[in-house]
């Protein structure tokens, strides 16, 4: 549990410094940054050479690892304008989406229920209305599409070697993110200061994260796993408290209760799967 935790707070961290790096190179430039940092760290870990690989195989890494690309790339864009714990939690529907459509239980759609309030509460639209910017929202359900494809393209890729899936589906994830950085930022992101500022974005943001992870797939059972998981769009918006001064509405806080709700009881309440 302590491990996972510390997952989710590295990763919060991580995406909260980040943040401060798009003044420099943009969105586009700080995933590109992440992205690449990441994948060098896990290639040099994993050393995905060493194992074999069918044509079906690299395909399926092909697509995991477009998906994450673009998921990270589109998260990064809501962040631009909508803060940390609101664009994680909206993201978040894209993998309950998968859940609830594996499942189709009269009890999912209660926590159908709880994700839509949650979002209608963040929508801008009547008196309530958060006056979140549209766009930003519409990047981070894109994102939350992009995270349900990642899930299905990871399944896909899971008769590969764990490793070498997660290494080369980052390197995949790079390549995507790479012409959208280069584009925006030029040859600024290349410069000292910024390299090792994204060097610490890809430890804090990926290496931290999924090293942890790991520990904690191995001890922890998937459906506590899960549940604790839900957890991270609180703590994203207590990330994005101390470290970007982001203010959220009780209207907001309320929103992302609801997620997390749904969240925890589509996984407290999924059957068992082989």
């Amino acid at each position: 549990m302590l491990a996972l935790i510390g997952s989710m707070a590295s990763l919060c961290i991580g995406t909260s410094f980040a943040k401060s790096l798009f003044a420099s190179v943009g969105a586009q430039g700080t995933t590109a940054l992440r992205v690449s940092f990441a994948a060098v760290i896990l290639i040099c870990v994993w050393r995905p050479w060493r194992f074999p690989l069918s044509g079906k195989n690299a395909r399926a890494i092909a697509l995991y690892g477009a998906a994450l690309g673009g998921t990270n790339l589109l998260f990064y864009m809501s962040l631009r304008t909508i803060p940390l714990g609101l664009a994680i939690a909206i993201e978040f529907t894209g993998p309950l989406a998968v859940a609830v459509l594996s499942s189709r239980r009269a009890i999912d759609f209660l926590w159908i229920g709880c994700a839509v309030t949650g979002l209608i509460l963040l929508l801008p639209l009547g008196e309530a209305a958060t006056h979140l910017d549209p766009v930003g929202i519409g990047f981070a359900l894109a994102a939350g599409v992009g995270w349900a494809l990642y899930i299905v393209f990871g399944q896909m890729a899971g008769n590969a070697h764990g490793g070498q899936a997660t290494s080369l589906g980052m390197t995949m994830a790079a390549l995507v993110a790479l012409p959208f950085g280069l584009g925006h930022a030029g040859l600024e992101m290349f410069s000292p200061a910024l390299l090792l500022s994204g060097l610490a974005v890809g430890i804090l943001s990926s290496a931290i994260p999924y090293s942890l992870e790991m520990v904690a797939l191995k001890r922890l059972p998937r459906r506590t796993f899960g549940i604790l998981l839900s957890l991270e769009p609180a703590m994203g918006a207590l990330a994005g408290l101390a470290f970007l001064n982001e203010q959220l509405t009780p209207i907001q806080w309320v929103a992302i209760a609801a997620i997390i709700v749904a969240s925890i009881g589509c996984t407290a309440t999924s059957r068992s799967k082989r």
